[in-house]
């Protein structure tokens, strides 16, 4: 309801219900009495402070049209299907809104989503011939010291550069950056991880020994900026690689997470080498995997095991998973 509804001009106003005259009506209090208005307001009426309700003459009204069987029948249908889930089929004793989806079906419609939209973004990746990625490896420890980086082309699998990290605040860790600022300039960079191991992040490049925060030298790097700023700024495999795979540690959640175990802890679907450029290979392949549909998801992904298959996603939802990121 607006927040005010200006007088009509040219009507007679009246300040409170009591001056209004016999014979005189809202529209709602004639729908209340089956009639509908059979002519033009004659009068408005003050109400909630600051506004005015149309008022109609009870004679002029005429009673309104009634629904025939077939319409009360409609109706009476689609009143009952607000309580029935559009994918399964099960009724609740509530209404389920505008997407009719009970809740399981809508933690699976959430986890679709986000799949879907994966692949959308490996597909936009892969297509775009100069989108490159950028791997730092590093030995076991999360806190382990960069020893080698590769940056790979993902639309042809090309590999640009491979080498050692170097030490940082040497001369050989400066080249590096230095080549890694005249590599990536203008391109679409993809990193590898958003999570896990620290080591890995290509902030490590800039940040001291035995730190956790990266120097000043971080806002010279335009390639580092988006890792830096915001994760939903950055392109990431494992990002896109979560989503798609699907694994949730309970039923009531729409966000996939990295799966795991007590046995192996947390597992993922390529190799974490001190050899960058093995590694950059395996995550490039892995993209377009992800772009042609062929790696595989979850055996357990919400959809696969409720036994519903994959949801048809409203479409506003739809436009969600379309948009760039």
């Amino acid at each position: 309801m607006p927040s005010s509804i200006p007088p009509l001009p040219g009507l007679t106003r009246y300040t409170w219900w009591g001056a209004v005259p016999e014979g005189l009506f809202t529209k709602t209090q004639l729908d209340r009495q089956g009639l509908k208005p059979g002519s033009d307001p004659v009068g408005q009426v003050l109400y909630h402070g600051n506004c005015y309700a149309p008022l109609y003459e009870k004679s002029a009204a005429v009673p309104k049209r009634g629904c025939s069987p077939a319409q009360r029948a409609a109706l009476d249908r689609a009143r009952e299907l607000q309580y029935v889930c559009r994918r399964c089929g099960d009724r609740r004793d509530y209404p389920l809104g505008s997407g009719r989806w009970c809740e399981p079906c809508s933690y699976a419609a959430g986890l679709y989503a986000a799949h879907a939209k994966a692949q959308r973004y490996a597909r936009e990746i892969v297509a775009d011939p100069g989108a490159a990625l950028v791997v730092v490896a590093a030995g076991p420890g999360e806190y382990a010291q960069p020893e080698t980086v590769a940056v790979i082309r993902v639309h042809d699998q090309e590999l640009l550069h491979e080498g050692t990290a170097g030490a940082y605040g040497t001369p050989e860790r400066g080249a590096l950056l230095d080549r890694l600022d005249v590599l990536l300039d203008g391109r679409r960079v993809v990193h590898e991880t958003d999570r896990g191991p620290v080591s890995r992040y290509p902030s490590m490049l800039v940040t001291p020994p035995g730190q956790l925060v990266s120097s000043e030298r971080d806002g010279l790097h335009p390639w580092l900026s988006p890792h830096r700023e915001s994760a939903e700024k950055a392109d990431y495999v494992s990002r896109l690689w979560r989503n798609w795979f699907a694994w949730t540690r309970d039923e009531w959640t729409s966000m996939a997470s990295e799966p795991w175990d007590q046995e192996r802890g947390v597992w993922v679907a390529w190799e974490c080498t001190a050899q960058a450029a093995d590694d950059a290979r395996g995550l490039v392949a892995l993209l377009h995997r992800i772009a042609e549909g062929t790696e595989p998801v979850w055996g357990r992904a919400r959809w696969i095991e409720d036994g519903h298959g994959e949801p048809e996603l409203p479409r506003r939802r739809r436009r969600r998973t379309t948009t760039a990121a």
